[in-house]
């Protein structure tokens, strides 16, 4: 009988120490588990700071056009208008489809300057161009054009993704359009693949004429800033009257331009990119034009589509 009391006194005596062991751990699991929680919630309040920052960053942007256009009225002109005429104080839009090829306009309706972020050659196969290579088939009629000496001169050419209204047509010499600076700087563009940061800045004697007397283009390729700056005149007559040209070179026997007998177009084509320029072709003899039935005629640009080149 006493063994039975001790028994069962231990076994009390076990129960209550078991007992009163997990009372006192029960305290700590918890403490435990709110110190495991509380770098969460820190956590959490960071991030909610980060991301309530980021959209202060965006709110701070602003569109360069506003101060671009700033005193100019932005305006719509079709690419095909043939009215010689312009609006004073406006930018236009002359690029043809998507480009974005800005004309303006000052107080007396001239155009004195163009800007292209970006110039995108033209998409023969993808845009409606005409079999002549151009987007219409006219130009606009600005006061001066009717000349037989001034051609229709874009500012940016159809090949290189310009409209043919008043926005972008000035009256220019038709040597220098054709065969001269103008004509280079299209070209130079056309190799190159397109042009950035582009800038035209034109300049008129007064303030009653349409007629500009100097351009200065502004643009890269590659990587390399270019500036052509020219006067509207016949830069032959100019380069005569300096004493650069040679006029033994011209009573030399020339080589004939219509021939069909293929040639070999590497002593002609200097830079070796498959195309021959008119200077190229002059260079190495060849007296202009260069009519569709010479070897040398499919290598080079008849932009007119006469079936003459240099003419």
């Amino acid at each position: 009988m006493k063994k039975r009391m001790n028994y069962l006194i231990l076994c009390v005596t076990t129960i209550f120490i078991v007992g009163c062991t997990s009372v006192e751990d029960s305290p700590n699991t918890v403490v435990e588990t709110e110190q495991e929680e509380t770098p969460v919630e820190t956590n959490n309040e960071e991030e909610t700071i980060t991301m309530d920052d980021e959209p202060v960053e965006e709110e701070t942007s602003t569109l360069p056009n506003d101060q671009v256009f700033a005193g100019f009225q932005l305006i719509e002109v079709d690419g095909g208008d043939l009215s010689g005429t312009r609006e004073p104080n406006v930018v236009v839009d002359i690029g043809y489809g998507d480009r974005e090829y800005w004309a303006f306009t000052n107080e007396f309706g001239q155009l004195v300057r163009v800007i292209a972020a970006q110039i995108i050659l033209q998409d023969d196969n993808n845009e409606p161009v005409l079999s002549s290579g151009r987007y219409y088939s006219d130009e606009a009629k600005v006061p001066g054009v009717e000349s037989d000496l001034l051609d229709e001169g874009h500012i940016i050419a159809d090949s290189l993704g310009g409209v043919s209204n008043a926005y972008n047509i000035t009256p220019q010499e038709s040597t220098l359009n054709r065969h001269g600076d103008q004509a280079y700087m299209e070209d130079a563009i056309r190799r190159a693949g397109g042009a950035t940061d582009f800038e035209a800045i034109i300049t008129y004697p007064d303030t009653e004429t349409q007629i500009p007397s100097h351009y200065q283009y502004t643009y890269t390729l590659r990587g390399n800033v270019i500036v052509d700056s020219f006067d509207n005149v016949n830069p032959d007559e100019v380069n005569e009257s300096l004493g650069l040209t040679n006029d033994d070179k011209y009573s030399e026997p020339t080589v004939s331009t219509s021939s069909n007998d293929e040639g070999d177009i590497s002593s002609v084509d200097t830079n070796g990119n498959g195309q021959v320029t008119i200077k190229e072709a002059k260079d190495a003899g060849f007296s202009m034009p260069i009519t569709s039935d010479h070897w040398l005629y499919k290598y080079m640009d008849d932009r007119d589509g006469d079936g003459m080149v240099g003419e």
